[in-house]
């Protein structure tokens, strides 16, 4: 058997991912794969579900007048998909996300781009008032193809202790 899969039933095997609050060390950086291109057609939709109605993100005559010269990624749009490449390697096991802080957006993405996520764990503790749980802090940098950091945030969460989670049971 290898590592990331449990046994089930006899010849039954489950694959699992994430990490439990005990597979955590301050100072671990872990590279989430695959990197994703972003295309145009999913900055349109993810304007539409969210509602963000800037031209920038959309309007490629009115974005041709900016600095940029072409539509932008939506920053929000930057951010869910950083979390989600995360996701397997550090917030698979999370019973909740507490926060994300020091969101930084240093440059543009555009469509055709292709990001790529990095987390380093800067703190964990247990957590006061679960014991069956402990809180882990990250921060996560994004970098399109040229490697050019593109968004970075902090982010908390609480994560199950070995034993303890739903899938455990």
């Amino acid at each position: 058997m290898r590592d990331g899969v449990i046994e089930v039933a006899p010849g039954r095997y489950r694959e699992t991912f994430g990490r439990y609050y005990e597979d955590f060390s301050v100072g671990d950086i872990y590279e989430h794969r695959p990197g994703r291109t972003i295309s145009e057609q999913d900055n349109t939709w993810f304007t539409l579900l969210t509602m963000n109605t800037h031209p920038l993100h959309f309007d490629h005559e009115f974005a041709a007048k900016t600095e940029f010269g072409k539509p932008l990624i939506c920053s929000p749009l930057t951010v869910a998909i950083m979390t989600g490449q995360s996701v397997s390697d550090v917030s698979q096991k999370a019973v909740a996300n507490l926060g994300w802080d020091n969101i930084k957006l240093p440059k543009p993405l555009f469509a055709g781009d292709t990001l790529y996520s990095e987390s380093e764990v800067l703190e964990k503790r247990e957590s006061e008032k679960r014991p069956t749980q402990g809180i882990v802090k990250i921060h996560t940098i994004g970098r399109n193809q040229h490697g050019d950091v593109v968004c970075s945030f902090d982010r908390k969460m609480l994560v199950w202790k070995r034993g303890h989670g739903p899938a455990d049971g």
